[in-house]
């Protein structure tokens, strides 16, 4: 074979072409908005620690003034203990990894209010200083003993109608569980605590990218209202704007805004901004050095907040990682994208729910068991500056093989396009098909160390069929770089990839 493969040749080049053209731009449009949307209750966990952290610092220097406002603080009693404690292990200490579930909710107040709609696992590695972040959709179902499979945001409310105070716990285990980790503790806060914190704040300050306008923002205790009456008209000038707590928490959590507003990206991304001006605000000097605003935060936070950490832990947890860098933290989401381990489906009462994509959680637990795995950064360069994209086809019967090997692959910097099966599943040995005839030899060295594979530069008759098919079908008319078809032998490190990662 002397000329490159194009698959995009199986059928006329002008007509593949055009939609060549436009999924690429759709897929790299897509996958840009597919950053994870960072929890915006995370900042509370780092107002806590990061006051104790303060507080603690500045009365011992007594850099403030000769007064005893510290001493008045509800806490300071428990702060005390903090100098006796800096030999206290926090727990995950001792294997390395630190487990915390954030939990927001609606609140009392609210509809439904304990139920869980933000749930988030931050890991943290003490050695390394890294956090991960995993979002958790509210819809994902999971098992609840003598209940059944139900959504994981219901594990809090049904546990509170048991016994108040309860819901942490309970949806720490149910967490635990399905991901086969400990989650050694949990943060729990409510929208009503998070709006009077921004308030004690004196407000923030967001730049509003568009005109927003919001027609179905629904009116706190309207639901059995008339339908006209039910909702409000959320309107924002694009421009910058000082936004109090309740006008805050309306932009951070609108779902139904006009034009590109409306998309769960976009939330997403308005969530981060509040975050962001929120920390700006908490770490600016005017709030640090007004012991009455501290004092009334911190209030707010005790009364909106609920967890199993103990203040000398919040203080251990600050004191190692509040210097971490950008570049240190790892986002993830489980969703039902065409590369994602969750799939759309509908329970036994006709309510939609997301499953496990594979039919069971080992996906899942193998992304979190490995979110911190590195790769040679040399390796990450070369298959960067190439833009290497990549299909994986399971060639076996092995259950979730193409999955975890997409997972340890992508950390090399692969744009990983589709994940799935072969239409041939009795390879032995794993195949990479270059579609590139040559063009990318530095991913594809990577890529052949990596995966220990057989390197073709020529397509099989099956694989052209299949090609063929699935283009004329339009379901992937992208090319990748490499196909990618696994076989028995990838299983052997349950990834596919040689254990030289480190």
């Amino acid at each position: 074979m002397n000329r490159k493969i194009n698959l995009l040749d199986i059928e006329s080049q002008s007509e593949t072409n055009e939609h060549h053209n436009s999924l690429t731009k759709k897929h790299l449009k897509a996958k840009k908005n597919k950053t994870f949307s960072i929890l915006f209750y995370i900042f509370i966990f780092f107002l806590i620690t990061g006051f104790c952290f303060f507080l603690k610092t500045n009365h011992a220097n007594q850099s403030l003034t000769s007064s005893t406002w510290i001493d008045k603080l509800p806490i300071f009693s428990n702060i005390k203990q903090l100098a006796e404690s800096a030999t206290n292990k926090l727990k995950g200490d001792d294997r390395g990894r630190i487990n915390i579930l954030f939990l927001g909710m609606g609140g009392k107040n609210h509809d439904g209010g304990y139920l869980t709609d933000t749930i988030m696992l931050a890991s943290f590695e003490p050695s390394t200083k890294k956090v991960a972040f995993i979002s958790i959709p509210r819809d994902m179902a999971v098992p609840i003993e003598n209940i059944g499979w139900r959504k994981i945001n219901s594990v809090n409310a049904l546990a509170e109608a048991n016994e108040q105070n309860s819901g942490g716990l309970a949806i720490s285990q149910a967490v635990s569980d399905i991901l086969n980790i400990p989650i050694d503790y949990y943060i729990r806060v409510d929208f009503t605590g998070f709006a009077k914190i921004i308030d004690e704040l004196g407000g923030v300050n967001i730049y509003v990218d568009n005109t927003f306008d919001d027609y179905r923002y629904p009116i706190l205790g309207n639901a059995s209202a008339p339908w006209e009456e039910r909702y409000q008209h959320l309107h924002l000038d694009q421009g910058w704007q000082n936004m109090d707590g309740s006008l805050a928490l309306k932009y951070a959590r609108s779902r139904h805004a006009f034009g590109v507003e409306g998309s769960d990206f976009a939330r997403a991304r308005r969530q981060q901004k509040i975050l962001k001006a929120a920390k700006d605000k908490i770490g600016s000097f005017d709030t640090l050095l007004n012991p009455i605003k501290i004092s009334g935060l911190i209030n707010q936070v005790q009364n909106n907040l609920d967890t199993n950490l103990k203040i000398w832990e919040m203080l251990q947890l600050w004191n190692t990682f509040k210097d971490i860098k950008e570049e240190q933290i790892i986002t993830k989401v489980l969703d039902n994208g065409p590369n994602g381990l969750l799939t759309n489906t509908t329970g036994e009462d006709g309510a939609y729910i997301l499953l496990p994509r594979g039919g069971d959680f080992s996906e899942i637990q193998y992304l979190i068991n490995n979110v911190f795995t590195d790769v040679p950064a040399e390796d990450k360069t070369k298959v960067n500056m190439e833009k290497a994209s990549i299909e994986i086809r399971n060639g076996t019967w092995i259950n979730g093989l193409a999955s975890k090997v997409s997972m340890d692959l992508e950390k090399y910097g692969f744009d990983i396009i589709r994940v799935g099966n072969s239409s041939q599943q009795n390879f032995q040995k794993s195949v990479i098909y270059d579609l590139t005839y040559g063009a990318k030899v530095e991913s594809l060295t990577v890529l052949k160390d990596k995966t220990s594979a057989n390197v073709s530069l020529g397509l099989p008759q099956w694989l052209q069929n299949d090609l063929a098919k699935e283009l004329a079908e339009k379901q992937h008319p992208i090319q990748p770089d490499f196909i990618l078809v696994l076989g028995t032998d990838a299983d052997a490190s349950q990834s596919g990839l040689k254990n030289n990662n480190n």
